[in-house]
């Protein structure tokens, strides 16, 4: 049963992101058409069998059953239907075929254009609403063993001093990662056991970071607390946000998740905390806490004891992680949101050329519906902000794929219409209806394919 419902809970977070990317594409496409006075004869979000439909006006709104993409059916053009019975008769003036070209083009693109815009207006959105969390680069380093990281050579416990020469990126920004990542080079510069060294980028890192749904495998977790808990014991001792955890009972505390198995270890006996406050707290001396006499100068360390509290089953000091949050104000968030969607874009152009130039493993590098469910719903449980991010991911990827010249996609119509602006000449019905037809048996192998290397990557 348990299984049964995790499916079922993946099946249902990655029909919601679907639908959200296909009647956003098919709104671009609809809306452009009913601007130039197209008559749209359908708007379906799946495809047939039909579950459910309903007519306004001149155009029909239906569900379909296959939920694996959707369609706007505009009078007299040839699109995935290959419906050609109107097209043999004379070119009426609300049907495509009669629109000068250059608005079929601006129809014809304008679901990618709305992907594109969408993928913006949730980044815009997730910066002003959440703004851009980043872990403090004060503490060690932890990496995921088995991680892209941890087989380059780092290492839990390295302090990461510089990423390809510039000390700003040694925080691992997602953000600044993928720039970084589209380099021909990827150096990391790092200190361990005190002396200097330096690790270069695997040769597939790029398939590796895509397949991992963009984990590199690198957090920071220091021990700096970022929130006091009302009525905990950290408050009553007079702990503040920013100071470090360095012991607890003489054990060193690296981590933050090293100190709260300490805690726990400590079956709510009281505990000496020893802990360093900053310089800009400096003044604010806590009640009953000793100094401790530190020749560094880097704030000042002190030493209290600490009696934990029980809470849900678990011991508790009062305190919650520090992360720091860069915040945006309404104007700000544009700019991030814009940059951040042309990072991921250009990223995701990057990968694609490295596909076709033999620079990353195909078979790899691909993931299908079953790799993008999981993703999905991983996302998903880790909270909305997550699932808009994997959202707004795939709404690019879906606008990239859309655009490519091959015919049945709107790229492939694209060119068509190029060609005709060109020559002045219509593509042959014949040659159109031909090109369609290997371009649908084209995608439906290539779906073929990447569901089957789904299950192989199981």
């Amino acid at each position: 049963m348990g299984l049964f419902f995790e499916i079922l809970t993946t099946i249902g977070w990655l029909l919601l992101a679907i639908m959200i990317l296909v009647f956003v594409h098919e709104l671009g496409h609809f809306l452009l058409a009913k601007f130039f006075k197209m008559r749209v004869e359908k708007f379906s979000i799946g495809f047939p069998p039909k579950i459910i439909g309903k007519k306004f006006g001149e155009t029909e709104y239906v569900i379909g059953l296959t939920p694996l993409g959707g369609y706007v059916k505009i009078s007299g053009m040839v699109d995935e239907s290959m419906d050609t019975d109107k097209l043999t008769s004379q070119p009426q003036p609300w049907e495509f075929r009669s629109k000068p070209v250059w608005q079929r083009i601006i129809v014809i693109t304008a679901g990618v254009v709305f992907n594109m815009i969408l993928a913006a207006v949730v980044f815009i959105s997730l910066n002003a609403f959440y703004g851009f969390p980043i872990p403090v680069a004060e503490g060690l380093v932890k990496i995921q063993e088995g991680s892209i990281a941890y087989d380059m050579g780092l290492r839990t416990g390295d302090r990461i001093i510089s990423v390809n020469g510039d000390a700003t990126h040694a925080n691992f920004r997602v953000t600044q990662l993928e720039e970084l990542l589209k380099a021909d080079q990827f150096i990391v510069q790092f200190e361990r056991d005190e002396a200097t060294q330096t690790v270069h980028g695997l040769d597939d890192i790029m398939t590796r970071l895509n397949r991992s749904g963009g984990r590199f495998g690198v957090s920071f977790d220091a021990a700096i607390i970022g929130e006091i808990v009302e009525g905990g014991g950290a408050e009553k001792v007079g702990l503040r946000v920013g100071d470090l955890i360095e012991r607890i009972d003489g054990t060193p505390v690296s981590f933050y998740s090293t100190m709260s198995e300490l805690v726990q270890e400590s079956e709510g006996e009281s505990m000496v905390i020893r802990f360093r406050r900053p310089d800009s707290l400096s003044g604010i001396i806590p009640p009953g806490a000793v100094a401790i006499n530190d020749p560094s100068g880097a704030g000042v360390l002190y030493e209290t004891s600490l009696t934990p509290t029980m809470d849900g089953g678990r011991y508790l000091l009062g305190v919650r992680n520090y992360l720091t949050t860069l915040k945006h104000s309404p104007i700000e968030a544009v700019g991030a949101g814009l940059s951040e969607t042309w990072t991921k874009t250009s990223v995701m152009i990057t990968s694609l050329g490295r596909l076709f130039t033999g620079k990353e493993n195909f078979r790899e590098n691909i993931g299908g519906p079953i790799m993008i469910a999981k993703l999905t719903k991983e996302a998903a449980q880790n909270g909305a902000y997550y699932f808009w991010q994997i959202v707004a991911i795939l709404s690019i990827t879906l606008a990239i794929i859309n655009i490519l010249p091959i015919p049945a996609l709107d790229g492939g119509h694209l060119v068509f219409l190029l060609y005709e602006g060109i020559v002045r000449r219509e593509v042959s019905l014949k040659l159109r209806m031909v090109l369609q037809q290997i371009g649908m048996v084209l995608l439906f192998a290539f779906m073929a394919f990447v569901i089957f290397n789904d299950i192989l990557n199981l």
